[in-house]
């Protein structure tokens, strides 16, 4: 992977199609071997980059040490073939220290740093927040902007002063607001880039000048996906809009209920893994377990079943 120097900042390159990766649980217990055939399938599905700890992965009902296991298992499977962005954002600045601390301490490429949330800071409060973060670890940072968790949103006048913290390598946008990457590309700097946090508009914001996407859906249709965002970075109209289609019908119903329920239901259908999340949330109804296996359908993803960890590379 191409690395860059930037201000001072060594940077793996960050960008393309990035999986928001669900963790795996076994009767409550995270599921190692899971998550290791989860990520190493995800980059023979050329993924360019995996997002450990989100939303999807239910970060914020993570222990400790099963962060520490879940960042580990990605650095150690991906060998350097694809970026690892650890989510370490929290309501907390001290806590988001030391979640990020800990991620860099891994091998952590980037850390996913979404604003505060629940405390609903002022903009002065958001900037002193990263200021701080900043000034305590080395590791690259990607500020998460997602106001449906979070109940605060980026004024323009904050993203010019995160905008000179050298260590914010990216902006990523959960709103779906396409018209914010256009305004935000020219206010910003050509080192930080801009990705998209939503499904349903990624591939409309990389038509737009996003450098990537962040996905959730992308744990069970990869290689769409992929192609979806490789399409729109080469400007191939056809392609995008032919993919965009075809993935519709999975956006749609992985959205009918809290993620990652509907997404790990999904993968539950398609490659026996377990479903089970964690209290306060709850597995999808029996109209939305229908919804999402006509969704599979019409987006015609399929995957061999039963294959263990060992046969991984067989999977097409």
């Amino acid at each position: 992977m191409t690395a860059y120097i930037e201000g001072g900042w060594t940077v793996r390159r960050i960008g393309g199609a990035m999986t928001s990766l669900v963790t795996p649980f076994k009767d409550g217990v995270l599921d190692h071997v899971a998550l290791m055939a989860h990520v190493e399938w995800q980059i023979l599905n050329g993924i360019d980059g995996l997002v450990a700890c989100s939303i999807a992965g239910e970060g914020a009902v993570l222990t400790m040490d099963e962060r520490t296991k879940v960042i580990a298992t990605c650095v150690e499977v991906a060998e350097g073939k694809v970026p690892v962005i650890a989510t370490s954002g929290t309501n907390c600045t001290a806590t988001t220290i030391e979640e990020t601390r800990q991620a860099a301490a891994l091998g952590a490429d980037a850390a996913l740093v979404t604003l505060p949330y629940y405390s609903k800071p002022t903009q002065k409060g958001v900037i002193h927040h990263f200021e701080r973060l900043a000034a305590s670890t080395d590791l690259p940072l990607i500020v998460h902007n997602l106001p449906s968790y979070t109940a605060i949103d980026l004024a323009p006048a904050t993203l010019d002063s995160l905008a000179a913290i050298p260590s914010i390598i990216g902006i990523a946008d959960g709103t779906g607001d396409i018209g914010r990457i256009s305004a935000w590309r020219s206010q910003l700097p050509e080192r930080i880039s801009l990705f998209s946090a939503h499904d349903p508009t990624a591939s409309t914001a990389a038509l737009s000048g996003a450098q990537g996407a962040i996905s959730a859906v992308a744990n069970v249709a990869p290689r769409l996906f992929s192609a979806m965002q490789h399409a729109a970075a080469a400007g191939n109209l056809s392609a995008v809009f032919a993919l965009s289609e075809r993935l519709l019908p999975l956006f749609q119903a992985l959205s009918l209920e809290s993620q990652p329920a509907t997404v790990k239901q999904a993968l539950h259908i398609l490659r026996d893994m377990s479903s089970d999340v964690r209290l306060p949330l709850v597995g999808v109804d029996p109209a939305t377990d229908a919804m999402i296996r006509e969704a599979l359908l019409s987006a015609q993803v399929t995957y061999k079943r039963h294959c263990p960890p060992a046969d991984i590379h067989r999977l097409g």
